[in-house]
């Protein structure tokens, strides 16, 4: 291929200006090739005020179209930096072969080195965005590139077994319908339009042939369910600890990076090995998904303009800060700024978890009958201390609990991780529900929750899901937060091993990070499911793996009584409250 070459990159499109009134600055928009190790040139966007000869950049790589980047990449320019976005490779105008995360380490290095040769760089580079191209901070930074000063990963990882995967299940629609819009389609070929029968589908590792074609890299995601050497390239949990960067970690609780997100912070605010670093680190956590972030609308709830937040201001308040060489950026004053859900406030915190909470136990009872939301399931702070009888339900695998209401309109492959009314599924009698009497005074709690169970199944395998929920005085179900377990990986994400059918076991399943408030009248619940559909995969409970064809039904036990305490444990308030 031939290339025109100025100064040292290639001129794929004319400068344009762009004004929108006398008091917003005029931004130059210019597009240049920037070359990598192996010769591939990358297409890549500079945004600048025609009077910034030389300043601080920022830089964005992605997979989704550098274009779809101008409003804020003109709004930073517009504060004074020069602003760089960049297609990954092999994605709209970038050159090359697009494999997810495969190469945005040393894409993201050559990226960097190539901006610190550049004249109107003045050495001092911070990265920003979210999801994916929050990934391609984590694995740029990983490649330790000089020049790198501070990055702002929004809602990402640093472990992409543990996004993709939670207690052993797969985020099942979340990568397929992914793979099906951001991998290469043959000409010939025709993206499914019966969702339902290509996620239920078995084996798990023909799953992109029912998609419509074949998909090598998310062939070897399914079919890799363990966390082992296969995830090696895209493990970054032990390196980030290393890294000696500033670091604005953003993200919501409902969305499925939420875990990820939170616990890099936790990473880097305690575990860093540079003292400085680690009093250089943010978390601002709210009550959004991953597609709402900043905003007061979430799912079928409201929470109000107090949940309203700017985040790419938030970023820029950020670069500000560590960016300009006169900006005194020593020590973050507050680590952590946290929403309540239910009271609808925001807190400072010095860490997270924050201080004043204390581990608290609400254990389940019924007479074995707390099946659906009609049985008798109830939720307290009293252990059992009599023979209950032990709750039980059949988990199908070709009829899966739903994630949430399906309904006309929001059709299975739109589930959401959203808060919606969970009454529709709890009138299931695969769901176990368990609710406390109505609190007389708030109670509130805000920390890393998880739950213990007592389990069995007559299978060799079986999934447990747990939905903390908080019923609202109309009845609203509003499901906080959910945790969900593949017996097989009960002990081990590397060494899975079958359940021995009937026999009972003792099972944590995390619950991630939560804050909120059940405020007088409302009452705390808890949902016990076998599936999560189709946001993660249904077990066939065969314990067969991704190359299982069978599948099979699982009775599935949860005991409560005086030796086996099954109870969810939630970090509150020492002066928690109280059920009337």
């Amino acid at each position: 291929m031939i290339r025109s070459l100025v100064s040292s990159f290639c001129l794929i499109a004319v400068a344009v200006q762009w004004a929108v009134a006398d008091d917003v600055p005029q931004i130059l928009l210019e597009t240049v090739s920037v070359p990598m190790r192996d010769g591939l040139m990358l297409a890549s966007d500079i945004y600048r005020q025609p009077s910034v000869e030389r300043s601080a950049v920022l830089l964005m790589r992605t997979p989704y179209n550098k274009d779809g980047a101008k409003s804020v990449a003109e709004r930073y320019a517009a504060a004074g930096y020069i602003v760089v976005v960049q297609d990954c490779r092999g994605r709209f105008k970038s050159e090359g072969d697009f494999v997810p995360y495969n190469n945005e380490g040393q894409d993201g290095y050559d990226a960097i080195e190539w901006l610190g040769k550049q004249s109107w760089c003045n050495g001092r580079i911070g990265m920003w965005g979210s999801s994916y191209v929050g990934a391609t901070q984590w694995q740029a930074a990983a490649e330790k590139p000089p020049g790198l000063v501070t990055i702002a990963p929004t809602a990402t990882w640093s472990s992409f077994y543990r996004n993709l995967y939670l207690g052993g299940a797969v985020r099942i629609s979340l990568i397929a319908g992914w793979a099906a819009g951001n991998s290469r389609k043959p000409a010939d070929a025709v993206v499914t339009t019966d969702w339902r029968r290509t996620l239920l589908h078995l084996p798990l590792s023909e799953v992109d042939q029912n998609i419509g074609w074949s998909i090598p890299w998310l062939n070897g995601m399914l079919t890799h369910p363990r966390f082992d050497g296969y995830w090696k390239r895209i493990e970054l949990t032990e390196e980030i600890a290393d890294l000696e960067l500033p670091m604005q970690h953003i993200v919501g609780y409902y969305d499925f990076f939420s875990r990820e997100s939170v616990s890099n912070f936790e990473r880097m605010h305690q575990q860093a090995r540079d003292p400085q670093t680690r009093r250089r680190q943010q978390l601002i956590l709210g009550p959004w998904d991953h597609g709402t972030i900043g905003q007061a609308k979430v799912g079928e709830l409201d929470f109000g303009e107090n949940a309203v937040i700017d985040a790419a201001g938030e970023n820029l308040l950020w670069f500000n800060r560590f960016l300009k060489e006169d900006a005194a950026a020593e020590v973050v004053d507050v680590p952590v700024r946290y929403f309540s859900m239910g009271d609808n406030v925001w807190h400072d915190a010095a860490s997270w978890p924050p201080q004043g909470f204390e581990s608290t136990a609400f254990y389940l009872h019924s007479n074995g009958n707390a099946n659906t939301g009609k049985g008798d399931g109830k939720l307290d702070q009293t252990p059992a201390n009599d023979n209950e009888i032990a709750d039980r339900f059949r988990a199908d695998p070709d009829n899966p609990a739903p994630a949430c209401p399906v309904t006309e309109s929001r059709p299975l492959m739109a589930a959401t991780w959203a808060p919606v009314d969970q009454r529709p599924i709890e009138q299931r009698d695969d769901v176990l529900v368990y609710t406390s009497a109505p609190f007389s005074k708030p109670l509130t709690f805000a920390g890393n929750a998880k739950a213990k169970l007592f389990v069995s199944a007559d299978t060799a395998d079986a999934d447990w899901v747990l939905k903390l929920i908080d019923v609202h005085p109309d009845g609203f179900a509003q499901n906080l937060t959910v945790g969900i377990l593949r017996g097989s990986f009960r002990d081990s994400e590397l060494h899975p091993t079958p359940l021995e059918p009937n026999k009972i076991y003792e099972v944590t399943i995390d619950l991630g990070p939560i804050a909120a408030q059940i405020g007088d009248g409302h009452r705390l619940r808890v949902d016990i499911c076998g599936a999560y559909f189709p946001l993660f995969d249904r077990n066939p409970n065969t314990a067969e793996g991704p190359f299982g064809k069978r599948s099979a039904v699982a009775t599935e036990q949860v005991y409560h009584d005086q030796t086996r305490l099954s109870r969810i444990l939630l970090p509150c308030r020492e002066n928690r409250g109280g059920a009337k």
